[in-house]
């Protein structure tokens, strides 16, 4: 439903101000602040959003730190072979 609503400024500046925090559209906040307003839900849902934080591996380009178990156990077997044949 289309409507128009004029709001009061202090209404207005708290809409705003949650739009800004939570970085979600004027449309839904309106409806979630109504809805608890109104007692269809008892507090606004969290936003969807989620930040994934990257940091440097320190790997060189082209080595797969995933590999380096496997690459871990081949040295550690050519080891245990080496010393078998050792007489």
């Amino acid at each position: 439903m289309r409507t128009t609503l004029t709001l009061d400024a202090d209404v207005a500046r708290t809409l705003k101000s949650a739009m800004s925090a939570r970085k979600v559209p004027l449309k839904r906040v309106v409806n979630e602040a109504l809805r608890v307003g109104l007692g269809l839900r008892t507090k606004l849902t969290p936003p969807n959003r989620f930040t994934v934080k990257t940091h440097g591996g320190g790997f060189a380009p082209g080595l797969d730190p995933q590999k380096l178990n496997h690459l871990a156990g081949e040295l550690e077997d050519e080891e245990v072979i080496r010393k078998l044949r050792i007489p």
